[in-house]
Formats: structure tokens, sequence, C-alpha cells
């Protein structure tokens, strides 16, 4: 397991990708990193100056400082902070603490989310320790008291491009991930569905007519009432465009506990006849929909349609095509640059 040093994400299948810039007259440069899957395509294309803008993302001494937990999530301790940032006395920086935590307040987040205290030895000469007050910090709290630190000091202004640059790749490599789940989520209600309607069709629905009344129970158990056209015109979606490819995670998955869950009903109950499916898919919908209300989550027709999931599918194809070699483009075209 170890960390992308273009998107950050902790992965286990991490390729090495080396880049040889030439000069004309002066040495050339060579640049190591290891990339994920998802971003050697991206890495690939890459200028010059991207890559030398990656090199120092990579050997910032606030990357250097930077610590990660069990879980992969990214934190700062507030004293090595306070060193990269040039505060001497800790003192000082305590105030820098203080107004960071503020901005997190007025931002609408919750402060221990961000602001962890814990005490912790350090030595203070002649062999002696003393225990000190350490505030641990997350990604968006080294963001916030960098923007709260001293602006006359250089590395102040270093350390506000790092934590801007390192939050904006957290924030496109979690819209990744949400793509890859929606893709999964997707693949799965299409197996689920035909499952579904095997069921389905083993309980006396045979007929595509009957089958898409079949359908319109279990939306309407899920969606309140709501049929399939109901939701297509509530989502605002366009001829041709279907309710599922349209769904974001959240939301398919909701679908997809109505799909497995039916199924199993009708052959556990071992169910027969239409009328009798149609009321046992309309039960499991409604259920799904209490247990969402119960959680205090959001109405499925309440949530937004999503990007067509047949868009994902093609970047997700042309990934696939570009550049994906088991151990990374390491003399690719492209590799070889000059200025």
């Amino acid at each position: 397991m170890g960390q992308c040093d273009y998107c950050g994400t902790e992965t286990d299948d991490l390729r090495d990708f080396t880049i040889d810039i030439k000069h004309n007259h002066a040495p050339g440069e060579r640049y190591h990193w290891k990339v994920c899957a998802n971003c050697v395509a991206k890495v690939s294309k890459m200028k010059v100056d991207d890559y030398r803008a990656m090199e120092a993302r990579r050997t910032s001494p606030f990357a250097k400082i930077k610590r990660v937990n069990d879980s992969g999530a990214e934190y700062w301790s507030s004293r090595e902070l306070a060193l990269a940032l040039g505060y001497s006395d800790y003192r000082n920086f305590e105030a820098v603490i203080s107004k960071a935590k503020a901005a997190c307040f007025n931002s609408g987040q919750r402060i221990e989310d961000h602001f962890v205290e814990i005490t912790e030895m350090i030595e203070i000469g002649k062999g002696g320790r003393r225990e000190v007050l350490t505030t641990m910090l997350s990604r968006y709290a080294g963001y916030l008291v960098v923007q709260n630190a001293d602006p006359g000091k250089e590395i102040v202004a270093l350390g506000q491009t790092y934590f801007a640059v390192q939050t904006r790749r957290q924030e496109l490599s979690e819209l990744a991930a949400d793509e890859q789940k929606r893709l999964f989520l997707r693949e799965e209600m299409k197996k689920h569905n035909v499952k579904l309607a095997d069921a389905a069709r083993g309980a006396g629905v045979v007929e595509p007519f009957d089958f898409a009344i079949f359908q319109d129970h279990g939306y309407m158990g899920l969606y309140g009432g709501l049929k399939s056209r109901d939701i297509h015109s509530r989502k605002r979606l366009g001829p041709g465009q279907q309710i599922l490819d349209h769904m974001g995670s959240t939301e398919l998955a909701a679908n997809l506990f109505r799909a497995t869950q039916t199924e199993e009903k009708i052959k556990r109950e071992r169910i027969q006849g239409k009328g009798k499916a149609n009321i046992a898919h309309f039960q499991v919908g409604k259920k799904v929909r209490k247990t969402i209300e119960e959680l205090g989550g959001t109405m499925p027709e309440d949530l937004p349609a999503a990007e067509s999931i047949k868009r994902l599918e093609a970047k997700r194809r042309k990934a696939l095509t570009t550049g994906n070699t088991k151990n990374g483009p390491k003399k690719k075209n492209g590799d070889k640059q000059t200025d």
C-alpha cells in the first residue's frame, strides 16, 4: 500500500513512472514517481512545467511532515507545521490556530472534526522531557492555518499554495471514487434486475407489459407513489434517457436494495400470481423508503439527476486504453521532452 504521487490516493496498485527531460546545453532532468492506474494517462500528457510543479509538491517541506493514519487520512502536527512555517515560538502559532478554528466554525464545519488536541512528550535538553499540548490538523485545518499565518513570511505563501493544491487534489480524488462507486452500483443493478425479472417470471409476471407494471409497483413503494414516468419527469430527463443511468450512488444503492430484497422475498415466500408479486415489490420499496426516512436521509425523488452513466463508462474505457501498461510508461512517447 502506498500513495499516488499525483492524486494522493492510497492504493496497492502503483506503477513506476519515470520522466526524462532533455536540455540542449545543460544537464537533463529525471523524475521518478509512483502513480496509480487511474492517473497514468493524465501524468503522461503533462507538460514540462507540470512535471516540475509535481516534483515540487512531492518534495515540499509540508509533504515531508505529513502523516497518514490507519484509515489513510492525511494530517499534520501543529508543532511541526509551526516550525515549517518559521514560527520559532509556538505561543505565537497558537494564536494562528485559534483564528483557523474560528474560520472553520464560520464555514459550517465541526471544529473537532479537523482540530484534535493531544498530549505528547517533547525533549527539553539534557535528557529531560515534558508534556505539551499539540493539535493534530486535518488537510482542511492545515489550509485554514496557513491562510491565517503571517503573510510576510515567504514560506507561508508556499504553504498556502501547497494546501490549496492538496485540497483540490482530494476533491478530484473523491469525485473519481464516487464515479467508480456509481459504475459498480450500476453494473450490479443490471445484474440484479435480470435476477429480479427471472424471479417475477417464476411468479407469473411473463409479458413485458406486466413486467412494466411490476417494476412500477417497486418504484411507487420507494418513491412515494411515483411511477417510472413520473420519476422521469420529476428528474427532468429527456426522451431516451433512462432513470437508472442518471441516478447517483446513493439512489442506485437504494434501488439495488429494493431489487435484491424483492427477489429474495418472492423466492423465500414462493409468491405466485401477478397481483401478489406486484404487492410484494411495492411493500419492499415502501420498507426501503421508511428506512431512509428513519435515518434522516433524502427521499430518492428529491435527489438530483446525475451525469449520464454512459459518459462515465466512456471515460473509463478511454482511461483503460490510454497508456495503461502494468509497469507504467517508463519510456513512452512524450517522456523525453525539450524545453
